[in-house]
């Protein structure tokens, strides 16, 4: 059973940093392109970084670039987002994704088939 949970979202000013996490379970991620999304209200859902594991460069929305970084624990089958230098227009909440691949990654959120439950990011000015 494929399982996706994040962790790690709260309440920050502008200018601080949060990490998230989203543990993985239930498929070899290093097969999927994975992907980290938000949704601010009254918005559609929106790529910030995907990237296939397996190799290749990860896509960044322009955003959040020079911001925002990925990293994984191999070992516990973890994923990070490292957010840095927030603003208030990151609020949002925040989904881990993952969708089978054999490379290509989109960024369309409709072609991801695994969801987390998500976590909140909040930034105050």
């Amino acid at each position: 059973q494929v399982q996706l949970v994040e962790s790690g979202g709260g309440s920050v000013q502008t200018g601080g940093s949060l990490r998230l996490s989203c543990a993985v379970s239930g498929f070899t991620y290093s097969r999927h392109c994975m992907g980290w999304f938000r949704q601010a209200p009254g918005k559609e859902r929106e790529a910030v970084v995907t990237f296939y594991p397996g190799g290749g460069s990860p896509y960044f929305a322009d955003s959040v670039k020079g911001r925002f970084t990925i990293s994984r624990d191999s070992a516990n089958y973890t994923l990070y987002l490292q957010m840095n230098s927030l603003k208030p227009e990151d609020t949002a909440m925040y989904y881990c994704a993952a969708t089978p691949s054999v490379g290509y990654c989109s960024r369309n959120w409709a072609d991801f088939a695994y969801w987390g439950q998500g976590t909140q990011v909040t930034v105050s000015s």
